[in-house]
C-alpha cells in the first residue's frame, strides 16, 4: 500500500474519532444543562391563576394526585395543583430522581384545557407514556403509567 493511501486512512480515522468525541461532549452538555431551544413562534398556552387566590378545585374525573408506582421512590404522592411538575435529577425539580437513566431536567407535567400533559424536555433516555416514547406534548389518561428510567408514575383521582 502506498504512503499516500496510508496517510489518507489515518486522517479519515482521526476525523471519525474526533466526530465521536464531539458527539459525546454534546450529549454530556445536554444532560447537564438541558437542550438548546429557540423561542417558539407559538408559545404554549399557560394556565391562568384562579381569582382571589382560591385553589382551583379539580373537576369530576380529573386527576388529583401523581403517584410513584415503581422505582426507588415508590409510594411517593404529589397533589396536583395548577403548577407544572418538573421531573429529573436537578435539585429544584418537583420530583427529584436519583436514577442514572434520568436527565437533570427530564420531563414536565402541566395542566392544559382540563387535562394533564406530559412533555419530554430533551432527555437522553426518553420518557414513555405506557409503552410509547413521548416525542411531543401528550395528554395523560388516568392510570396510564409514565416511565422515566426505573421510575413509574401514574395520575390518579
Amino acid at each position: 500500500m502506498s504512503e499516500l493511501a496510508l496517510l489518507l486512512i489515518r486522517l479519515a480515522f482521526l476525523a471519525v474519532l474526533w466526530f465521536f468525541v464531539i458527539a459525546a461532549v454534546g450529549v454530556i452538555r445536554t444532560d447537564l444543562f438541558g437542550p438548546r431551544t429557540a423561542p417558539s413562534a407559538n408559545p404554549r398556552k399557560l394556565p391562568t391563576k384562579p381569582a382571589k387566590n382560591i385553589p382551583a378545585k379539580p373537576k369530576r374525573g380529573e386527576p388529583r394526585q401523581m403517584v410513584v408506582t415503581g422505582g426507588p421512590l415508590q409510594g411517593t404522592i404529589i397533589n396536583l395543583t395548577e403548577q407544572p411538575i418538573t421531573i429529573g435529577r436537578a435539585t429544584d425539580s418537583t420530583l427529584v430522581l436519583s436514577d442514572d437513566y434520568a436527565s437533570s431536567r427530564h420531563a414536565q407535567l402541566f395542566p392544559q384545557d382540563g387535562q394533564w400533559i406530559v412533555e419530554d424536555l430533551g432527555s437522553t433516555n426518553g420518557t414513555y407514556l405506557d409503552r410509547s416514547k413521548v416525542t411531543r406534548p401528550t395528554p395523560v389518561p388516568l392510570g396510564t403509567p409514565i416511565r422515566i428510567g426505573k421510575t413509574v408514575i401514574e395520575l390518579r383521582k
